[in-house]
């Protein structure tokens, strides 16, 4: 009896455990749906010949855009693409993410009501939108009306709408002007008159695949019936604001006329300069105090600069500079001095002036000593100062110098010489963008501050007294011990806002003050060996002091390394997402990028564009061989010129990588560069190589991402993401995804997919958070331990 009591006590118990297991048990997601099948384009293999060796292309068809039984078939294949892109986020779990994902990154995009007030002469300029319209409305309204929203103080200020009816002033309603464009509204140019009476703007014209140029009475908001124009690249304006000269593209959308028009006048508008040469491109700019117009002529042979009066633009030109193919030159004018910036002749930018006498090119001189570990990365400037910022042992500087120069100051000086006042900067800057900081006769210079561990800070700098004031930077997290960007919600104060002289000149800026991130996140730098030995390949690693571990995770190498441009390695909110989960970021600085002198960039361009994708290798060897990420959790992410990089890396090393992300990557290079779809220019030639010479067609035929798939090798899961509206057609994401899919090993965990964006993503924060959202799903998903 006792024998048959426990058997039937036990059973008892087993059933009772078994109910409250039921009860507490997480009911089980549905399975998974398996993997699709990738869609199958045909081929139809079209010869590419040339010094003296046949390519053929099997997926030409897809950019023969006046095919029209070609295009039918496109349309097809990328409704297909599209489908299979769903089916495979499904199978992979990812659609579940996404929606979580968009509801983590919608809190993080900022969505503000008002961009930051810039004030010019009497005037603050905004962008601000209304509530139920998808464009925004550019206003403006008295500065000495609202106090409160010259300053910022009071955020509010800046949208209290019922008040603002009796002091704004709208200069231009977006939302009518895409009524008037057909339903899109995208604006390339604008600028407002230096009399403040009439704003020159030009909008895109879907019908004409153009912009259009526009020109609206601001006392009245009318449109003045000329000067009208399409094909507009560029705006100056003159006579103080009573002339507006500008530049027209051709057929191939090179930039080859200049038209000044006067204002009120029933005269034809005069054509200033007109260039038949094919390979000279023009573009045209203001001086900051509008006393010159700068014409910039750049070809494959030279570079020149001419400037054109101000108050008389039909003088004619004065030639005031020349100097190599492809340089960068900006020129502004202060007080009877000409001040030249440029990268002519020289590995890195150097600073020139001379007196304004437009009789003579061959008087311009240094300003400035070259001093080791000291580079110069940009100038901007005001009628009291000159703002240089620098680069000193690899931490930026921001200083200001007051203006005039000193009588004695006749050649190459020494910077301390000059008395500088360095402005405070937070740690681990990674760029200083300087503007729009438009109006002249201010002392109040804007800066961006960016920062891997900082969202990005809109800096006001008082040149005259040192202080600063953080004009706007976006609310990101709060936590329970800390209150970050508190300063957005309340009225900054004197005492946390502002630093004094002393302080500047000592460099005291302590990361309270700048909102960073550091609290939360680790920024460190390293330097990984290049193949070639030749130079260290900077790289910064990024993560999470919360999740990091002893044991290495996933991470997210990005690069870009093109264009002479520098390494975007600002903070991005979406790579919060994978910062809190484990993740390492790395940012590799490899050349052909910026931010290094010229010959960092000149390495890593067309017959050296190995190199680029060489130094991004090594970069993600390097996180791996240090521990930094586990081997095989390792992805890639590229833009464009980035995407190139990428899908060239993934090539030359597949193993190494387990997933990629390429966004509107230029991917078929060889092709694009003989045959352009879109126009290209010079500089992109410049950079790539031009394939009808024989040294640069064996260098692209070397690394281009679309001929060098490797057949019988398994792949990284690749998600390519483009658009109709991107500068590197859909035709080539398409082209590379199905020509991958045909050589490499197929594994439905590693798939290749194309996701197609909307043209207008960057209007609507919905489709921005859903495009970061599945590129950051697919990462999570497919970056899983072996």
């Amino acid at each position: 009896m006792l024998r048959r009591s426990s058997l039937a006590g036990a059973t008892v118990a087993r059933r009772l455990m078994h109910r409250r297991a039921g009860r507490t048990s997480k009911p089980q997601s549905p399975p998974l749906p398996p993997p699709p099948s990738p869609p199958k384009p045909p081929q139809k293999p079209t010869p590419v010949s040339l010094h003296g060796e046949t390519l053929h292309d099997p997926y030409a068809w897809m950019a023969a855009l006046s095919d029209t039984v070609a295009m039918r078939h496109m349309d097809l294949h990328v409704e297909q693409e599209e489908k299979y892109t769903e089916a495979v986020l499904a199978s992979l779990g990812a659609d579940r993410l996404v929606r979580k994902l968009q509801v983590e990154m919608a809190s993080r995009l900022a969505s503000d009501l008002s961009t930051q007030p810039v004030r010019w002469g009497p005037w603050l300029y905004y962008r601000r939108v209304e509530e139920g319209k998808q464009y925004p409305v550019l206003c403006r309204r008295k500065a000495s009306l609202h106090e409160e929203f010259i300053s910022n103080r009071d955020p509010s200020a800046g949208f209290d709408f019922t008040s603002g009816k009796k002091i704004e002033q709208k200069l231009i309603d977006y939302n009518q002007e895409a009524e008037r464009f057909g339903g899109y509204s995208y604006e390339e140019l604008s600028e407002v008159s230096p009399d403040h009476n009439f704003i020159a703007y030009t909008m895109f014209d879907k019908d004409k695949d153009s912009f259009t140029l526009l020109v609206r009475d601001l006392a009245t908001g009318i449109l003045l019936d000329r000067p009208r124009a399409d094909r507009v690249a560029g705006l100056s304006w003159a006579m103080n604001g009573r002339a507006l000269l500008y530049t027209i593209v051709n057929d191939e959308r090179r930039p080859y006329r200049i038209y000044c028009s006067v204002l009120g006048s029933n005269k034809d508008d005069t054509i200033i300069l007109e260039e038949a040469d094919e390979n000279i491109y023009l573009s045209i700019r203001n001086t900051k105090d509008f006393s010159f117009i700068t014409v910039n002529i750049f070809s494959d042979s030279s570079s020149k600069v001419y400037l054109i009066r101000g108050d008389d633009p039909f003088s004619g030109m004065s030639l005031v500079w020349e100097g190599e193919t492809q340089s960068h030159c900006v020129i502004e004018h202060n007080k009877g001095k000409l001040f030249l910036f440029t990268d002519s002749a020289r590995d890195s930018h150097c600073l020139l002036f001379c007196d304004a006498n437009l009789s003579s090119t061959n008087d311009w001189q240094n300003l400035l000593v070259e001093e080791p570990g000291i580079t110069l990365l940009d100038v901007d400037f005001c009628d009291t100062h000159m703002v240089l910022i620098l680069k000193q042992d690899n931490k930026f500087r921001l200083c200001s110098v007051k203006l005039p120069l000193p009588s004695n100051v006749k050649g190459p000086v020494r910077l301390l010489d000059l008395c500088p006042n360095y402005l405070p900067l937070p740690d681990h800057v990674c760029q200083i963008a300087s503007g729009p900081n438009y109006d002249f006769s201010s002392s109040i210079m804007r800066f961006t501050i960016s920062s891997p561990v900082m969202p990005d800070a809109v800096v006001d700098y008082n040149l005259l007294n040192g202080k600063w004031t953080i004009v706007q930077q976006q609310n990101l997290l709060h936590e329970s011990t800390k209150i970050l960007y508190g300063a957005s919600f309340a009225s900054p104060t004197k005492e946390n806002q502002a630093i004094d002289n002393n302080r500047c000149n000592h460099g005291s800026n302590g990361s309270n003050e700048w909102n960073d991130l550091l609290d939360y996140y680790e920024c460190q730098y390293y330097c990984a060996d290049s193949k070639d030995k030749e130079v260290a390949v900077p790289l910064t690693v990024v993560y999470s002091k919360k999740h990091k571990k002893e044991e290495a995770g996933p991470g997210l190498l990005l690069g870009h390394g093109a264009y002479g441009e520098v390494m975007d390695q600002r903070w991005r909110s979406e790579l919060k997402s994978l910062l809190d989960r484990g993740w390492v970021i790395a940012f590799a600085d490899v050349r052909g990028g910026g931010g290094h002198g010229k010959k960092w960039h000149q390495d890593g361009t067309r017959t050296k564009k190995i190199n680029s994708i060489n130094d991004f290798v090594s970069c993600a060897e390097f996180l791996v061989q240090k521990e930094l990420v586990k081997e095989n959790r390792l992805a890639a992410w590229g833009y464009s010129a980035g995407g190139l990089l990428v899908a060239s890396a993934i090539n030359a090393n597949p193993s190494l990588f387990r997933t990629a992300i390429l966004k509107g990557p230029f991917l078929d290079v060889l092709n694009t560069l003989l045959h352009p779809i879109l126009p290209l220019t010079p500089i992109d030639y410049h950079e790539f190589g031009y394939p009808i010479f024989l040294e640069d067609f064996q260098a692209i035929k070397e690394y281009s991402p679309y001929e060098n798939i490797k057949k019988d090798v398994l792949y990284p899961a690749v998600m390519v993401t483009s658009s109709l509206s991107t500068r590197f057609g859909v035709w080539e994401a398409a082209k590379w995804a199905a020509r991958a899919r045909d050589l490499t090993i197929y594994d439905p965990q590693r798939p290749i997919v194309l996701n197609m964006t909307t043209d207008i993503i960057e209007d609507s924060k919905y489709l921005q958070t859903k495009e970061l959202a599945i590129e950051t799903a697919f990462l999570l998903k497919t970056v899983a331990d072996p």
